[in-house]
């Protein structure tokens, strides 16, 4: 099966925004089998959107649009399509009830331009955005099928998730064709690495399932996934793949399910009646609210200190001044001191403690722009490293925080 993805906004095409729907989309087709047969970026333009997509329904089957559907007189996808397809715009009463539940969640009031988004075309049958007020539009032609989603990548992805996929796989194959996942993560090991260790495994998988490697930057989301008609096969199937995978790469897995990596945390540290806490000078809070992002975290995470300031180390969590002097302030001796510091102050078991140099300025004599040191502590046990991140500032302070959290990860017990 091929298809293709249309990706349209102004703001791609001036850089503003850069286009990351379609490589996620691919990524979630392929193990189906399923080969894109082209992705183009293309702008607000009416003329320009029938004509792409005349172009591309007259080469595959499937067709997924993604973008031009905001409230805004600029978004005019939804007019295109209804011409290209026929039919009327219309007021669509359920897609009203959606955009009015999706509204009020967000506590926003309800205007003109957000009710505009329940008008439809007839041609099209409507498929509800649990997550946004742009509705999602499943038209057909000849056989072939053309769905229109929003351009906001977490409501695309979630969408395409919860119902396009299941929809498409339902439409192109039958009524009890399913589909399962199950997830790895991995660390300690690069992506090419592991490839070559799992070359074997999978060359020896059944051919309707099919192995993922998603790097994430100091960790892996491995995902096997697999498809077919048969459910008591495929689970049959997805079980002893599961279990040679696990056998073979065990010393590297951290989690067997699709979890984020403060989301493991926090269940080990509940698992073994842990508390928490952060003193965070280089990644300025990130990592608290990396945890405090999931439901429950007051649990076992009781605060931060963000320590940006020197005096706020030697004050507040006491890292002697004549160790800053003897080692710089970004030292495995400072973070040390910082992450006993921290976990004292705030009476917890557990704690992390970064200090670096994020840039883009700033570094020192052996120590330049990306060297960070990251403490972590779990009651007696206290361990350092020295890290170099290469990057912007925004990937220095992205990968301390994942290597901080991945550090405690692996001295709880």
């Amino acid at each position: 099966m091929k298809y293709s993805v249309i990706v349209i906004g102004d703001e791609l095409l001036i850089g503003q925004v850069t286009d990351t729907n379609s490589g996620w989309i691919a990524r979630h087709l392929s193990p189906f089998g399923w080969e894109a047969s082209n992705f183009i970026v293309i702008s607000d333009d009416r003329d320009e959107i029938i004509s792409s997509v005349n172009d591309a329904l007259a080469k595959v089957d499937i067709v997924l649009v993604t973008g031009g559907l905001g409230p805004t007189k600029d978004d005019i996808t939804k007019s295109a399509l209804c011409e290209y397809f026929g039919g009327e715009m219309v007021y669509d009463e359920e897609t009203a009830s959606n955009v009015l539940d999706v509204v009020n969640k967000r506590h926003i009031k309800m205007n003109e331009y957000t009710r505009l988004q329940a008008m439809v075309p007839t041609s099209c049958k409507v498929v509800q955005n649990r997550v946004g007020t742009a509705p999602i539009m499943w038209f057909e032609k000849d056989g072939k099928v053309l769905v229109s989603m929003p351009g906001v990548p977490h409501e695309m992805q979630t969408m395409m998730q919860m119902s396009v996929i299941p929809l498409l796989l339902k439409h192109f194959y039958s009524d009890n064709y399913c589909i399962t996942h199950k997830t790895f993560i991995v660390r300690g090991i690069i992506e090419s690495e592991l490839a070559m260790r799992l070359d074997e495994f999978e060359k020896h998988l059944p051919t309707n399932l099919h192995l993922a490697y998603l790097p994430q930057g100091g960790w892996i989301r491995l995902r096997l996934s697999g498809h077919g008609t048969d459910n008591a096969e495929l689970d049959r199937q997805m079980s002893t793949a599961s279990n040679d995978l696990r056998s073979q790469i065990a010393e590297y897995i951290i989690c067997d399910e699709d979890k984020t990596l403060q989301e493991i945390l926090g269940d080990k540290l509940l698992k073994s009646g842990l508390t928490f806490s952060t003193a965070e000078s280089c990644t300025g809070g990130n990592i608290a609210h990396l945890i405090t992002s999931i439901s429950g975290s007051s649990r076992y995470f009781t605060g931060a200190v963000v320590c940006y300031d020197t005096m706020v180390k030697v004050n507040q969590l006491r890292v002697p001044q004549d160790i800053i002097n003897e080692y710089t302030v970004v030292s495995k001796p400072v973070a040390e001191y910082m992450v006993q510091g921290v976990s004292k102050l705030m009476c917890t078991d557990c704690a992390i403690a970064t200090t670096g140099y994020a840039g883009p300025g700033g570094g020192a004599p052996g120590k330049p722009v990306g060297t960070v040191c990251i403490a972590v502590k779990c009651k007696d046990k206290v361990i350092s490293y020295e890290r170099h991140f290469p990057g912007t500032r925004d990937r220095v302070i992205s990968r301390a925080t994942t290597e901080a959290i991945l550090f405690l990860i692996d001295i709880i017990d």
